[in-house]
Formats: C-alpha cells, structure tokens, sequence
C-alpha cells in the first residue's frame, strides 16, 4: 500500500469518526423523548423528524462502522508491508555487509599470517649456512628447521585465508 492510499484511509477515518461524534453531540443536546408528561404536553403529535434523524444516525454508523473496519484492515496489511520492506531492507543491506565484512576479515588474517611467514622466511634466511646437522650446530640446525616450518605453515595459512575470501567474495 503506499503512502498516498495509507493518507487517505485515514483521512476518511478520521471524517466518518467526526461525523459519528457530530451525531452524537447532537443525540446528548437532544431533548429526551420520554421525559415524561411535561415533554408529551407540548408536543400534541410525534413528528417524523427523530425517525429519519435515527435512521440517518444508524445508517451513518453502519458506514462508520464498515470503514473503521476496512480501515483497520489497511492498517493491518501496512503493518505486515513495513514488516515485510523491513525484512528485505536488512536483507539487501545487511548480507552483503556480512559477507564482505567475513572478506575483509579473511584477508586481514592472511595479512597477518604473510607477517610471520616472511619473518619465518627471514630468519630461515639467517641460518642458512645451518643447513647440515653436525655435532657443532645441533641448536642452530633445530632452529633453522623451525624457522623453514613455521615459514611454510604461515604460507600456507595465507594461501588457504586469501582462496577462502576469494570464494567468499565470488558468493561460492
């Protein structure tokens, strides 16, 4: 329903609850027809004007009454619209958001991992000359193979972050 239809319902239903309350102040400021005899003395013959009065009177509830109602029902089906465009809006928005949020979280990881795998490189680097184990350079050996591991791990950490955010940026 847009907003032009919501305005004019109501729009009408605040004429028809007008009206009905115009009617009623004119019903409360009306004489009471059974006031007893004071009111039947003056009037000799009952006149035809009260009855179309309270026809008009149950006639223009009846509408107020079937337009509160179909106003009501509009009222209902725009709620249930604002529910529904609600749920579209923070499915249109926020799940992109989400999904290129997990990317950026990725590739920030695989940043991190590339740090400690080029400083796993670089001491690798250092302790080259350590390649072979003798009896001299255990420790160095051990560290040199340490050093290579935790390069390649890292590596491999990166590679894998930054397939998973490539994928993942696709929509796979």
């Amino acid at each position: 329903m847009d907003s032009v239809r919501f305005g004019r319902a109501l729009g009408v239903g605040a004429r028809a609850a007008a009206k009905t309350l115009v009617t009623a102040v004119d019903a409360a400021t009306a004489p009471n027809p059974s006031a007893g005899s004071a009111g039947t003395a003056q009037r000799s013959a009952p006149s035809p004007a009260p009855t179309q009065v309270e026809q008009q009177a149950k006639a223009s509830g009846t509408r107020v009454v079937q337009q509160a109602a179909r106003s009501a029902v509009q009222a209902r089906q725009t709620g249930q619209g604002l529910v529904r465009g609600g749920r579209r809006f923070g499915e249109a928005v926020w799940k992109p958001f989400i999904r290129l949020s997990g990317v950026l979280g990725l590739e920030l990881a695989g940043v991190f991992f590339g740090l400690f795998a080029f400083f796993g490189a670089g001491w690798a680097w250092k302790l080259r000359g350590n390649w072979h184990e003798t009896a001299t350079n255990h420790d160095a050996h051990a560290r040199f193979l340490v050093c290579v591991m935790m390069a390649a791990v890292f590596t491999y950490f990166l590679v894998s972050s930054f397939v998973k955010a490539n994928r993942r940026g696709k929509g796979r």
